[in-house]
């Protein structure tokens, strides 16, 4: 990872963003100090779809309608 000062960010930020759509995540300073981090959107992993479904069910055993349908409850929405 790339450390960048915040005057030559400003300056070549056309140049930086280019890099980071490729990318490159750069870490920016001001007098020596970081304070942000250039990066691509959407740079973290999705959890794996097992792990989605799994918390789904669990969360259906912990939530019960203990009888009430769905057709009730939006129908109680409703009113």
């Amino acid at each position: 990872m790339r450390t960048i000062g915040a005057f030559e960010t400003k300056t070549h930020l056309s140049k930086l963003l280019k890099q980071v759509a490729q990318g490159e995540q750069i870490i920016i300073e001001k007098h020596g100090v970081p304070v942000a981090k250039l990066g691509p959107v959407g740079g973290s992993k999705s959890e794996p779809v097992g792990n989605t479904i799994e918390a789904l069910k669990q969360m259906r055993m912990k939530h019960r309608l203990n009888g009430v349908t769905i057709r009730e409850t939006r129908e109680e929405g409703r009113r």
